[in-house]
């Protein structure tokens, strides 16, 4: 196998098992119960420790060197705003709506990265770049109205905090790139994620659960935490080992389109012409965006 045919088959598991995830905590939200809160909590602290105790295991490096300097501050700041509020938010996005909406609205993102851009370096948007902005706009209008003028479609809730999401997505991918210099992704992601949880746990005990928790919970939890989030990261991550950030990039779009064919399938969620066309003319942004 080559590595490019690795990376290829990398970037489409880590893809398609983030899709899968948010339709499985739709599962875990609307059918069992759970509480968003502490679904986040109970994902990122054991996802973290997990990551670390990999990265212990893997390059025999010192896992507490992050939490030093100046990377103390940034590393809080990633954990509290990036990881927890990207988190939190997607997931009450899947509570007020489902999976397939909350994926959708979160990859606003590059949008939001882009914006922020044209703002820092206080230059004006080329043509492609303008392009992307009035698709995003016209898509998210799309899928929250179905195209009315007066109604949205969405509750508000779920509006809301899918474009905070998207923001959070973006420091979540913006802010660390300092850290990642000098740390390992994996270092960088695990303690964010650990941390993120321990300070959730300050307002949600991961030991006060309310729901249904039976064997089919526990299998979701379970893959929640190891497919969706440890397998995927390491995945992504290996695949831009193989292949060119902007393959990366625009193969990262199979996400999306994972979690509304899944929220089809298994959820019944149902998506009219106008949500379908929102959602094609997001994410085509990534290919626009990402092209060289």
């Amino acid at each position: 196998m080559s590595n490019r045919v690795k990376g290829f088959l990398l970037i489409i598991l880590g893809t398609t098992f983030w899709g899968a995830t948010g339709v499985v905590m739709q599962y875990l939200l609307h059918e069992k119960m759970f509480n968003t809160a502490w679904l986040t909590c109970v994902r990122l602290i054991c996802a973290g420790i997990i990551l670390l105790a990999v990265d212990k295991l893997i390059y025999h490096g010192k896992t507490l060197s992050i939490w030093q300097g100046k990377s103390v501050r940034d590393i809080i700041i990633f954990s509290m705003f990036g990881m927890l509020g990207t988190q939190f938010t997607f997931i009450s996005t899947i509570l007020y709506s489902n999976a397939a909406t909350a994926t959708i609205l979160q990859y606003l993102m590059p949008i939001v990265i882009l914006i922020y851009i044209l703002i820092t370096e206080k230059r004006k948007p080329m043509f492609r770049e303008l392009l992307c902005i009035l698709m995003a706009i016209t898509g998210t209008f799309l899928l929250a109205t179905k195209g009315s003028l007066h109604t949205l479609a969405i509750s508000r809730e779920a509006l809301f905090l899918g474009l905070i999401s998207a923001f959070a997505s973006a420091l979540y991918t913006l802010q660390p790139r300092n850290m990642l210099k000098t740390y390992r992704s994996s270092l960088v992601v695990g303690w964010g994620m650990f941390f993120g949880g321990f300070l959730l746990a300050f307002f949600q005990s991961p030991f006060d659960f309310s729901g249904i928790f039976d064997l089919k919970a526990a299998v979701a939890l379970l893959f929640v935490i190891v497919c969706g989030t440890v397998i995927s990261f390491w995945a992504y991550i290996e695949s831009t080992k193989y292949l060119y950030p902007t393959e990366v990039g625009s193969l990262a779009s199979i996400e999306p389109f994972s979690s509304v064919l899944l929220s089809v399938l298994f959820m019944h969620v149902v998506f009219g012409l106008p949500e379908i066309i929102g959602s094609i003319l997001i994410v085509s942004t990534i290919f626009i965006l990402t092209r060289r």
